[in-house]
């Protein structure tokens, strides 16, 4: 333990805090840092250097409490309630920054007053196994959503994720299962889509030899392969309704029979489910059977679509850049950025890796500009022009469609992209190039430098956009 002079903390606390394994740290109500235990210095390696330090100024290099930076601070809320607090913060690390989930229980003296405060800390695990992708963002209806995961991943809640396509129900579904006491046991994935119903009953409870044609053997399922773990069904809106009544019956017991026999199976594990389709109008439609739904939902999570979180863009794409191109220092301009903040992203964070992915193989340096970017769009406004030419056109998702989810940008974005795609990739790329060349004080040679071209390319590019709109660049 690494404290301030030893009279100002029982001893006992300080034995007691360095035998637990979570990092943790005391406070003062002055939010002075008093003492970090051994699992904090072996996990951030500067206790010493934090003791005297004001957590706000330890944890988030800022010099006001969280509570007066827009953020929820548990020694404020504690100070008030006198009970104990939980929270998700970002933490500067030296490692960089990371989402923290924090707890922290007030103590009293024999007065009955509040004296110190101890705060464990506990990593939010947001990367997929393997070193995989991960849950990437600070934005509000980023955090929003990750407080909702921080605040039952520990439990056994069955969990239901809703969002549209693309915006990483499964990586959300994986920071649940590594989050939770079940980590250490198995993650296995069931693609509800994917699989006939014919099939389904026997890959979710396995069957037996002779159960049917062609089954020359036993085999477990996947309910049987995920024992002890998590089972996360995808797109669980796609389950036939033959079999919801199984699967509710699973829920309900923890028990399932093997086609083909007749033997009562126990099994224990936690569900999460995920659904881009709205499971209530399915319900509604007796598409969905009521009692599997609320089985299925006990606690929700809403999934923020791209366009609610814009200014996750430029994270993301970095982080897309490296697992995209691994090797090359791919980087975007700032035109180009402005560019993907522009577009609607439909697709969501799926769309944005496959247009970043497309940039990379088209380009032949390590700078993607505007131009680059643009051109890398150019196959998505051709597929919803293409889709508006169709029976019934291109319209919003339905869970885009409710009240206060960015509904009139993108229905206007999406019009302007039925109409004329083309002209709105123009129109972007002008547009980034003219705010940066303000940025840049009229001067193209910093301007061309910003971006990683050439003078005599940025001058031919200002030149065809002039062209192509009839307006002096």
């Amino acid at each position: 333990m690494s404290p301030v002079p030893a009279d100002t903390l029982p001893h006992e606390m300080l034995s007691y805090l360095d035998s637990l394994p979570e990092p943790h740290i005391v406070c003062d109500s002055a939010y002075r840092i008093r003492a970090a235990n051994a699992a904090y210095q072996r996990i951030y390696g500067h206790s010493a250097a934090i003791i005297g330090q004001r957590c706000h100024e330890a944890s988030h290099r800022s010099d006001v409490p969280c509570d007066q930076a827009g953020e929820t601070c548990p020694l404020a809320q504690a100070l008030q309630s006198g009970q104990r607090e939980r929270v998700l913060h970002l933490h500067h690390t030296p490692q960089g920054e990371e989402y923290v989930q924090i707890e922290l229980a007030p103590i009293r003296n024999a007065r009955g007053e509040l004296r110190y405060f101890i705060e464990k800390m506990e990593p939010l695990r947001m990367h997929a196994p393997e070193g995989g992708p991960r849950l990437t963002g600070t934005s509000p209806a980023f955090r929003r959503m990750l407080e909702m995961v921080s605040r039952v991943a520990p439990s056994e809640a069955s969990v239901l994720l809703h969002g549209e396509s693309g915006t990483g129900k499964e990586l959300v579904a994986h920071a649940l299962h590594e989050s939770s006491n079940r980590r250490s046991h198995a993650f296995v994935v069931v693609e509800c889509a994917s699989l006939a119903e014919t099939l389904f009953e026997s890959e979710l409870f396995g069957h037996e030899k002779g159960a049917f044609t062609g089954a020359s053997q036993s085999k477990p399922g996947l309910v049987e392969a995920a024992s002890g773990g998590t089972l996360f069904l995808d797109e669980v809106g796609d389950i036939p309704l033959s079999m919801q009544v199984k699967l509710l019956r699973l829920l309900e017991t923890g028990t399932y029979r093997r086609v083909g026999s007749t033997e009562l199976r126990h099994v224990d594990v936690r569900l999460i489910s995920a659904s881009h389709r709205s499971l209530p109008e399915m319900v509604a439609a007796g598409k969905f059977r009521q009692d599997l739904y609320y089985r299925l939902s006990t606690f929700p999570i809403r999934l923020p679509p791209l366009r609610e979180r814009v200014q996750d863009i430029p994270a993301l794409a970095a982080h897309l850049l490296q697992r995209l191109a691994p090797g090359r220092d791919m980087r975007l301009s700032a035109a180009a950025l402005h560019c993907l903040q522009t577009w609607p992203f439909p697709g969501n964070v799926r769309e944005l890796r496959n247009v970043l992915e497309r940039a990379c193989l088209l380009a032949d340096g390590e700078v993607l500009d505007a131009a680059l970017m643009a051109q890398a769009l150019q196959p998505e406004a051709t597929a919803w022009q293409a889709a508006a030419a169709l029976p019934g056109a291109y319209s919003l998702p339905a869970s885009a469609a409710s009240p206060g989810h960015g509904t009139t940008a993108l229905a206007d974005a999406g019009s302007a992209f039925r109409a004329a795609p083309v002209a709105t990739l123009q129109q972007l790329e002008r547009q980034a190039l003219l705010q940066a060349l303000q940025r840049h004080a009229g001067n193209r040679a910093e301007l061309a430098r910003a971006l990683g071209i050439s003078e005599r390319t940025l001058y031919r590019r200002l030149r065809q956009l002039q062209q192509e709109t009839g307006h002096s660049a």
